[in-house]
């Protein structure tokens, strides 16, 4: 299945049913009153987050959400039936923008969060509810209000405990294929991984999610490459794992280059536990680990892992790293309150 972290789609409410003009036409009432029910309210549009989706690809194909209409009021004091709402079912993690994409209308980061995006219109009265001690038989009745109809984009932030970044060709793909069930695309040239890849690591009876990000160049934040709209993924992850490729000529600079961009970026990616790792040491000599090693502790100031994912060699060491950080991070995240129904108001 293809990922697909961003869409634009159509929604529109259901218009409110109209009121009903009627009177009692019954044998022996000879002023019968009148008798015209109200019309029904139109359905909303709902987003919900729910659990089993990673991908907003289902809106690829279907652009256009619409609630169903209210009934219309009837006689015999019958109202209109309510319009059923339009559920949208997005992945946890979902963010839901106006058309600018800039206006934030919705943030869905639990399951079963639902949220309100445009409500229905309200039906309208019958002529029953304009009766008075004036007017005993009033002929008209309300129309029904329309439904709310906008542009809105969906954009998706993976929801993943850690994240990996580096430049491309660092290893992180081959990384994520060992140590979990994933199978992402590996081969030697740059920008092998175009989209975000999600693997479950299973490391001393702990599991968490790991996040595969397409790889940064200098220069990301200004579009360069592949740019930095894969940045979104890692602002919701706990840690960073920062891999740089033992063979390239310089760590630190390599190490320099990736921290650039991320400040760059900003959203508080510097901010977030990173540990630092030079991988591929199997394809090098001691001496040449113990040079690299050396400038990418300068770079980053503190000491960096040394492993290799074709040997296993350091695997287990950085897992046990990240597990140390998400599981804290973790418990405090579990003990906070789940967001209740919320609805958006222009």
């Amino acid at each position: 299945m293809k990922f697909l972290d961003e869409a634009k789609v159509y929604i529109q409410s259901g218009a409110g049913g109209n009121g009903c003009v009627s009177f009692r036409r019954e044998k022996f009432i000879e002023f019968g009153g009148p008798n015209g029910g109200d019309g029904g309210k139109g359905g909303d549009v709902i987003v919900e987050a729910v659990n089993g989706l990673n991908t907003l690809i289902d809106y690829r194909y279907q652009q256009h959400f619409k609630a169903e209409r209210g009934g219309n009021g009837m006689g015999k004091d019958r109202h209109g039936a309510n319009g059923k709402d339009k559920v949208m079912k997005v992945p946890v993690g979902t963010q839901v923008y106006e058309e600018d994409g800039e206006t934030l209308l919705a943030d869905l980061t639990e399951v079963g969060q639902r949220v309100t995006i445009a409500k229905g219109g309200n039906g309208g009265f019958g002529n029953a509810y304009f009766k008075s001690s004036t007017n005993r038989a009033p002929r008209h009745a309300n129309p029904g209000q329309p439904g709310e109809e906008l542009t809105i984009r969906l954009r998706l932030k993976l929801i993943a405990d850690a994240g990996l970044v580096g430049l491309p060709n660092a290893g992180k793909s081959t990384f994520l294929s060992v140590v979990t069930a994933a199978k992402p695309k590996i081969a030697d040239y740059p920008f092998t991984t175009l989209h975000p890849q999600l693997g479950v690591v299973r490391v001393d009876e702990r599991e968490f999610v790991l996040a595969d990000l397409p790889g940064l160049i200098e220069g990301a934040h200004e579009g360069v490459g592949l740019g930095d709209r894969f940045l979104g993924h890692t602002e919701r992850c706990r840690v960073l794992l920062h891999l740089v490729d033992g063979t390239s000529d310089d760590a630190g600079r390599d190490y320099k280059t990736v921290r650039g961009e991320l400040e760059a970026y900003g959203q508080g990616l510097t901010d977030k536990p990173e540990i630092v790792a030079l991988t591929k040491a199997d394809a090098m000599m001691p001496e040449a680990i113990k040079t690299q090693t050396a400038k990418l502790k300068k770079a980053c100031k503190k000491t960096p892992l040394v492993l290799s994912s074709a040997s296993g060699q350091g695997v287990q060491e950085v897992l046990r790293a990240l597990v140390k950080v998400i599981g804290p991070a973790r418990a405090a995240t579990e003990e906070e309150p789940a967001p209740k129904e919320e609805a958006w108001q222009p």
